[in-house]
């Protein structure tokens, strides 16, 4: 099959394809379906007994290190809950360093002495496990030969079960480190942040009277972007069945320029599709809240529930690896890459962030008068000073490959971390800055001219779409996170450079009250000292706008546009100093990271180079060869039969052709020399050749003949489902 008659199949199947029935009544209520596959605290309270439950508890609630003779009782409970959900197997789930998730699954079932078996599963099991560690990202942590590497039970995720048609599986979250205790995970260094954190908050809480504040933790909402493609498409695309994007496709007649898709009505067959993949998530306990078309044509968002941000990471592993797989059973495939389509938006994770506990609340939350609550405005200033302090970190925990072809673009934040306060705060600050603070601007109410419409309420100041780190009234959204990452990276950044702040802040004023001052005006000047040095950080404008570059820079910001740039902040002295300093990484494991994420980037570009080349030389440039053929058959049998002959298209054809077999050339010298060029040969040599082999092949699908034509249009995956 060749050409397009693969597309024309397609386009049937998609035409035909029946929705599956689904797995739930459609009646039940979701809150009778919602956790129900999770062990949960009321499954514990339930089973446990009592000194167990409160054991556990405490370790969850107030970060009391686990009693290790508590891990029997939970095992013997936990198995026989499971059997009871109708788990066959045990697997703990680790967060490796590849953004994705890793799984080793276990048999409760053992034989026993008449030849039956027997259900077991100690507390040892349930507290360790030992994945091989050599063969998972190290950055050197660990030799090829050294592959002993332990999974730790992270008692503050709770374990569920994971169904499947043919048995369901006990998931045991868990920590991923090496037998020398060093971090070769996610989750481990989220849960060391959080500490540091609430160490630090807990000083600055109690300088405000909260001798029990509470364990103070980091919240987190992510809202996930995504596109949908029929499989039948995914399928015939090898760009995007192997790269996740597309490394070839002309622009269709009309794409997002209408801004018709944005918050439309939502399609049948994905309306379909996110009813089941809600069902599926809340079954695990992930409180899927909103759905949405997205701006760019097949693109969607789903967005939960604000959780403990270690939880946050771990739904949201589950919730990709649940919605691809439910999509698939839909005849779908769900694409998380940044930017798997040019030319429309793509794709990214906005992290919402806050954090408190249930003793002193949300403490991003300014209230009505905001200059009067010193207690906020301590806590704001601790995130304006960290990210102007340590906003090259803050874009390192989002840079990736995939990443790069969104940052910076008309519909993300730009490659420059600066922190939007709306009109409000932003005066609040002006006003400390000044010597203090004695107004807030007001709420208004909006008259919209509608008698049967009710008076409302308006803000006191606007929201900024082109700010990377954004208050969005009680909490900050972080919107450079890409879509197919893990948010551990950016939350333990983000908690690591404001327990730095804090610890600041509670220095500052203890030093002066130890000095006799009195705490109003402490704080006072420690907040005008903040928005003096780090008020740099702060801008409400466009951040897509070339004066704002010229501005940030002047502002003495930095702009680390790509990866490349971005990645060694990692590995700076400041870097190294600071989370060695708070216990979240040592300088080995930072060094590890980096090493990753570098062989990561040159990896990714290595294998699209790869692709370009073959997709290119097998696919394009014969179909293009077909068709130039085509016309030049086409000319001559004109010119034999002696009429005149319009060479025009023939020319327009050869040309690009000329221009696609150099560029693939060039393209195959630069992808097949010997490697160790390092991560700059990967985005100054390979991407710009990348870039001219599809320029020649765009340029080949506006003019080749549709019935020639081998893969599937834009046009044909971004609208047809």
């Amino acid at each position: 099959m060749s050409g397009s008659a693969a597309r024309l199949k397609a386009i049937d199947a998609v035409i035909a394809f029946e929705a599956p029935h689904p797995t739930f009544t459609p009646a039940e209520a979701p809150g009778e379906v919602y956790g129900k596959n999770v062990f949960s605290k009321a499954v514990m309270q339930k089973r446990l007994p009592k000194a167990v439950f409160r054991s556990v508890m405490a370790t969850i609630e107030k970060q009391v290190p686990l009693d290790p003779a508590v891990a029997d009782a939970v095992a013997a409970v936990m198995k026989d809950w499971a059997l009871e959900m109708g788990a066959t197997h045990y697997a703990h789930v680790f967060y490796p360093l590849t953004h994705s998730s890793a799984e080793k699954h276990d048999s409760f079932f053992e034989p026993d002495e008449d030849g039956g078996s027997i259900a077991e599963f100690a507390g040892k099991t349930l507290v360790q496990g030992e994945p091989d560690a050599s063969s998972f990202p190290n950055g050197g942590l660990r030799s090829t030969f050294e592959a002993r590497g332990y999974t730790g039970w992270d008692v503050t995720s709770p374990a569920y079960v994971l169904e499947n048609p043919n048995g369901n599986t006990l998931c045991i979250p868990t920590v991923f480190v090496s037998m020398t205790g060093e971090a070769l995970d996610h989750k481990t260094p989220l849960l060391r942040s959080q500490q540091a954190m609430a160490a630090q908050a807990a000083r600055v809480l109690k300088l405000f009277g909260h001798d029990d504040p509470g364990t103070i933790v980091s919240y987190a909402g992510p809202e996930q972007e995504y596109f949908l493609v029929d499989r039948h498409f995914f399928l015939s695309r090898p760009d995007l069945l192997n790269a996740g994007r597309t490394l070839f496709g002309a622009k269709p007649p009309k794409g997002q320029e209408f801004d018709d898709h944005y918050f439309g009505a939502i399609p049948d067959r994905v309306l379909a599709f996110m009813l089941h993949a809600e069902r599926e998530l809340f079954k695990v306990g992930i409180p899927a809240k909103t759905r949405h078309n997205e701006v760019a044509p097949g693109q969607f968002e789903i967005a939960p529930m604000f959780e403990r941000s270690n939880l946050a990471a771990d739904h949201q592993q589950l919730l990709m690896v649940t919605m691809k797989r439910v999509a698939r059973e839909h005849g779908m495939e769900l694409l998380f890459h940044e930017k798997p389509f040019a030319g429309v938006n793509g794709s990214g994770k906005h992290v919402n962030f806050s954090f408190g506990s249930s003793t002193v609340g949300n403490l991003l939350l300014p209230g009505d008068t905001p200059h009067d609550n010193a207690q906020f405005l301590v806590f704001c200033a601790a995130i304006i000073r960290a990210v102007h302090k340590y906003g090259g970190l803050l874009r390192a925990s989002v840079a990736s490959a995939t990443n790069d072809h969104r940052l910076g673009a008309n519909e993300a934040p730009p490659a420059i971390i600066s922190v939007f306060l709306g009109d409000q705060l932003t005066d609040v600050f002006d006003q400390i800055a000044k010597g203090g603070a004695t107004s807030s601007k007001e709420k208004g109410t909006m008259q919209i001219g509608v008698d049967t419409l009710p008076v409302l309420p308006t803000d006191p100041g606007d929201r900024n779409r082109t700010s990377p780190f954004a208050f969005t009234g009680n909490r900050f959204e972080f919107r450079a996170p890409g879509s197919m990452q893990s948010i551990a990276s950016p939350v333990y950044t983000i908690n690591t450079i404001v327990t730095e702040a804090l610890d600041f802040i509670a220095t500052a004023l203890e030093t002066r009250l130890a000095a006799g001052e009195d705490f109003h005006h402490a704080v006072q000047k420690v907040l005008e000292q903040i928005i003096t040095d780090h008020g740099a950080a702060v801008f409400n404008g466009d951040g897509y706008s070339e004066e704002w570059q010229s501005e940030a820079a002047a502002r003495g910001l930095k702009n680390l546009r790509t990866t490349v740039d971005a990645l060694p902040e990692l590995v700076s002295p400041e870097a190294v100093e600071l989370f060695s300093r708070y216990g979240v990484f040592t300088e080995r494991e930072l060094h590890s990271r980096y090493e990753i994420a570098v062989e990561q980037y040159e990896l990714s570009i290595a294998v699209e180079a790869k692709l370009s080349v073959e997709i290119a030389t097998t696919s394009i440039l014969p179909a293009a060869v077909r068709y130039q053929t085509q016309l030049a058959q086409n000319v001559a049998a004109l010119k034999a039969a002696g009429v005149e002959a319009d060479t025009s298209l023939l020319e327009a054809v050869s040309a690009p052709i000329a221009a696609l077999r150099q560029a693939i050339v060039a393209l195959k010298a630069a992808t097949f020399e010997p490697s160790g060029h390092g991560p700059a040969y990967a985005r100054d040599v390979l991407l710009p050749a990348m870039t001219a082999v599809r320029a020649a092949a765009d340029e080949l699908e506006t003019l080749v003949a549709d019935d020639l034509w081998p893969l599937a249009t834009y046009q044909e995956m971004l609208f047809i489902r």
